[in-house]
């Protein structure tokens, strides 16, 4: 059974950083790609970030363009979402998602696996 478990979110103040991490088990070439989304209280998921497989490639919404990197630690099975320069605006619940496709994908309908969430509050 493929898991994703998010961790690395918490309280932070505007202008902070923060680094999530999702860490996938539990089947093989199931993860080729994958990305971050989040959800925000009485608004849809949007799509945050995502890297592909195998050269890693990389695709940032418009929103956390400049302030956010994703990378992947094949070894571990790991990815990272590192944002910097939080605004109040990035409050939400933070989602892992993997599909077994190297391509990216930027809409939450090609994901097959989703991860529960890690919370991101940012205070103004």
């Amino acid at each position: 059974q493929v898991q994703l478990v998010e961790s690395g979110g918490g309280l932070v103040q505007a202008g902070g950083s923060l680094r999530l991490s999702c860490a996938a088990s539990g089947g093989t070439y199931v993860w080729l790609s994958m990305g971050w989304f989040r959800q925000a209280p009485g608004k849809e998921r949007e799509f945050v970030a995502a890297v592909g497989w195998p050269d890693s490639n990389t695709a940032y919404s418009d929103s956390v363009k400049g302030r956010a990197t994703i990378s992947r630690d094949l070894a571990r099975n790991t990815i990272y979402l590192q944002m910097n320069s939080l605004k109040p605006d990035d409050t939400a619940l933070y989602y892992c998602a993997a599909r077994p496709f190297q391509q990216i994908a930027t809409t939450a309908a090609p994901y097959a696996f989703w991860g529960r969430g890690t919370q991101v509050t940012v205070s103004s």
